[in-house]
């Protein structure tokens, strides 16, 4: 019987006194949660399913991206200041296959205000499956379900043409079995766009919050926080662009030494820097087609064995869009056996039903 699971594999302001009050406002709430809570990496939280990348695009550029300011509504789940009006009443579906039969997607629809911001909700969800239940004795009893849902609040608010703002609130519930947990947390993100050196960048605090009902009636556990930083840089006469993401700043030793009796250890300065790392191109040859690649070192690292390699930690995938919609898929290599598919489909109703314009972010 299962008593726990932990899983390894959500216009512009008045005047420039009050943008500063914003972005203090910001940096301030960034503190106090990168302060209080101490970074954990995969298979030492509970709902470690909020991590998982519900993005074509990101997942075949590396896994994750919280710089890149383009009209695409998964880009939000990881950093809710990439919300803008360009994603204004699209329809967002994403759906992964994972390791033995575990499934997972998210969906999404976004409205911007002309008061009030931009705003989108979504829900995330992972099915484990069907599981056979047994006793003390290996006799079969029935059979049992595990599946966790996060559902995704998100607000953005641009303070003006460089710099914007968001926040996505995520309760999470859990139920494993007989075994239910609920928890509440939060993304805070900031978000740095300058078109004439065609740059992007983001910085957000994800997953900051708490338990609230453990899976035996108590809570507490430690949720998976981080702290990412990323920038983006497109290039002016070339169709390409560039992506780089660091990850888990709040930890800086990212290696784990498997065998304590080695004096090597895990790997030096060098080995803990590249673990933060992930690194992106996207390929542009017209505007109803991209293509792109990357590379998480982190997974390379950990999922390398002594014989084979392989591809593992590469990603790669592409896109084709129209007005009216895109279909983005990607395939991430996590070990020489296999890796895992994703799968994004964004709906423009507008331009389905009836032609109109579109505003630019």
């Amino acid at each position: 019987m299962i008593l726990r699971m932990r899983h390894r594999a959500p216009n512009l302001l008045p005047g420039i006194a009050v943008q500063r009050q914003w972005v203090v406002t910001l940096l301030f709430l960034m503190g106090v949660s990168g302060t209080a809570l101490k970074g954990q990496t995969g298979g030492d939280n509970t709902y470690e399913f909020l991590n998982l990348s519900h993005s074509a695009f990101a997942n075949a550029t590396g896994g994750i991206n919280v710089a890149s300011r383009r009209s695409d509504l998964t880009l939000p789940y990881f950093n809710p200041a990439l919300l803008n009006v360009s994603t204004d009443n699209d329809i967002s579906l994403s759906f992964s296959s994972w390791f033995a039969g575990i499934r997972y997607g998210y969906a999404s629809w976004a409205r911007t205000t002309a008061t009030s911001g931009n705003f989108a909700g979504g829900i995330s969800f992972i099915s484990y499956g069907t599981f056979t239940e047994a006793d003390e004795a290996g006799n079969i009893t029935g059979s049992f379900t595990a599946a966790e849902y996060a559902f995704n609040i998100i607000w953005s608010w641009q303070i003006d043409s460089s710099f914007s703002i968001g926040m996505n609130l995520k309760p999470v519930i859990s139920h494993l079995e007989r075994y239910f947990s609920a928890g509440l947390c939060a993304d805070i993100g900031a978000s740095y766009h300058n078109e004439r050196l065609l740059l992007d960048a983001g910085l957000v605090i994800r997953n900051s919050g708490l338990q609230l009902v453990g899976y035996t009636g108590s809570g507490g556990e430690p949720l998976p926080f981080e702290i990412i930083a990323g920038a983006a840089k497109r290039l002016a006469h070339a169709p390409f662009s560039f992506s780089l993401t660091i990850r888990h700043l709040e930890k800086p030793d990212l290696t784990f030494d498997y065998n304590p009796e080695d004096d090597a250890g895990p790997g030096g300065v060098g080995e803990d820097i590249l673990r933060h790392i992930v690194l992106g191109v996207e390929v542009l040859p017209s505007d109803a087609f991209w293509i792109g690649a990357g590379l998480d070192y982190q997974r390379r690292a950990e999922m390398r064995t002594g014989q084979r390699t392989g591809m593992a930690g590469f990603t790669a995938g592409f896109g084709i869009r129209t007005r009216a919609f895109e279909l983005a898929f990607a395939h991430g290599a996590f070990h020489p056996a296999g890796g895992s598919n994703h799968i994004t489909v964004t709906l423009r109703p507008e331009f389905i039903f009836k032609k109109t314009e579109r505003a630019e972010p």
